[in-house]
Parts: C-alpha cells; structure tokens; sequence
C-alpha cells in the first residue's frame, strides 16, 4: 500500500526558506509523475510543481523562481525548496503520486495518491 508522508512544514517571517520533504513507501511505479499542492485557508487546493519520470519539472506561476521540486529515487523522497517565502504562501501543503502530470488541474486521478498535508505559515 503507497503511504505519502510529508515533513518540513512551520512557520517562518516573509523572506524566509523552508524545504519539505515527502516520503514515499510502498510500490509507485516509476512512469508516475509526483507532485506538490497547497491549499490557502478558505481557498482551493491549487498545484504548486510537478516533476515526471524524466525529470523535467513544472511550476504554478505563482512559485516560479522562488520554489525548486526535485527527489531523490533512491531514498524514495520528494523534495521542496522553497525561497522568499510570501503571506501568500500559507496553505496546507500536500505532495501527491499519479499518472498525471498536470500541476494547473488542481486534482489527481483516481490512480493517484495523496499525502496528509504539512502546515505552511508565512508572517510578515
């Protein structure tokens, strides 16, 4: 059974860096595309980046040049660099496992995966 576990979350003043981690156990398949999304307090959940089984990486406009995806095939671990952090970037951030690669849709499919979210504050 695929388990996601995120980690890295807390609460850091504007400008700051945070990177989470996602740990994967379980069989993924390789093809899989894996992927981070947030969710604002009282918003949607919204794509931030995605990254495919060839390693090229996808990113919301939002986070372009600020937040860096990147894993770790060996330790099973998905990874989120994120730089100058914004107010705006509060969100419950999960990482996701599926066989879309489509960071602007939002979702997943039903082959997909989700994590239980790390907690992302911003305070200026």
């Amino acid at each position: 059974q695929v388990q996601l576990t995120e980690s890295g979350g807390g609460s850091v003043q504007a400008g700051g860096s945070l990177r989470l981690s996602c740990a994967a156990s379980g069989y993924i398949d390789s093809s899989y595309c894996m992927l981070w999304f947030r969710q604002p307090p009282g918003k949607e959940r919204e794509g931030v980046a995605g990254i495919d089984s060839t390693g090229r990486t996808t990113y919301a406009d939002a986070v372009k040049g600020r937040f860096t995806i990147s894993q770790d095939n060996v330790r099973k671990t998905l990874y989120l660099q994120m730089n100058d952090l914004k107010r705006e970037d509060t969100a419950m951030y999960y990482c996701a496992a599926d066989t879309v690669c489509s960071v602007p849709a939002g979702r997943i499919s039903v082959h997909g995966y989700w994590g239980q979210g790390t907690q992302v504050t911003v305070s200026s």
